[in-house]
């Protein structure tokens, strides 16, 4: 189960998936989607809700980025705004070269060149940093060095004509092709209530013995043999390709029968 965190708290539970992000851009669009489609697929992802951040990120904070295995860094229009989400990156590409942390960036309502060159929008907001941090130039320049790595990692392009409900599943899924799993949360709960049906059906069958009741409970449990064979097919990532020498394997057992 995904969770939040509030200020000055700690997890409650390991997680996979650091979300960062611009709040004031994403919080209750594209990276609430996103949120929620990796909680649907049981992705442990750490959101930060917290509204009233200091000027220096939080200890806890820089405990969960080194704890995930997967960092998403949304980009937006005003992600360059904020010394936070700007320190937040430095110490993501810290985990990535000191921990081997995957990072996935993803570009939204902005252009990945905007980015890595801080340029539009990035442009303003490194203008003011550099006005407001004078005597910090070593760490604005740090933040942009950031800025152009980050952006240099295979990631997404939020801009392409397609809707974003699809991108935000794809997404997800390149999310958990990353963390090297599969979901079968969907195949779990088939299977869960089908068997519950099989039971009653034998129930049933117990107390009216015909033949059309025996044949509903066997088709039921049939079913389930075979949504159990899909899981175990998708846990072992087996492609179609790979399956194909089974349908040829059962023809040539049906030729040889007979059949």
């Amino acid at each position: 189960m995904a969770w939040s965190t509030s200020s000055g708290g700690t997890p409650s539970e390991k997680h996979d998936v650091f979300l960062s992000f611009r709040g004031e851009d994403t919080r209750y669009t594209f990276t609430g989607h996103l949120h929620a489609t990796l909680t649907r697929l049981q992705v442990k992802t750490y959101i930060d809700y917290d509204l009233r951040r200091g000027e220096e990120i939080s200890s806890s904070l820089l405990k969960a980025i080194e704890e995930a295995k997967l960092s998403v860094v949304v980009f937006s229009k005003n992600y360059g705004n904020s010394k936070w989400c700007l320190d937040e990156l430095v110490k993501i590409l810290e985990c990535r070269r000191m921990r081997g942390q995957i990072v996935l960036p993803v570009f939204y309502d902005v252009d990945p060149s905007h980015v890595r060159n801080q340029t539009g929008t990035y442009a303003e907001a490194f203008a003011k940093h550099e006005q407001r941090l004078e005597g910090q130039l070593e760490k604005v320049q740090k933040w942009r060095e950031a800025l152009k790595e980050a952006a240099n990692y295979s990631g997404w392009d939020c801009s392409v004509n397609r809707m974003e409900s699809e991108l935000i599943e794809k997404i997800a899924n390149d999310v958990l092709e990353k963390l090297n799993r599969v979901y079968v949360g969907d195949l779990d709960q088939q299977i869960a209530k089908l068997e519950q049906l099989a039971r009653l059906q034998f129930q049933f069958y117990q107390k009216i013995c015909t033949v059309e009741n025996l044949r509903k409970h066997r088709a039921t449990v049939e079913r389930v043999t075979e949504l159990k064979m899909e899981r175990s097919v998708r846990m072992l990532r087996l492609s179609p390709d790979m399956l194909s020498h089974l349908e040829s394997s059962s023809k040539d057992t049906d030729d040889y029968l007979g059949f």
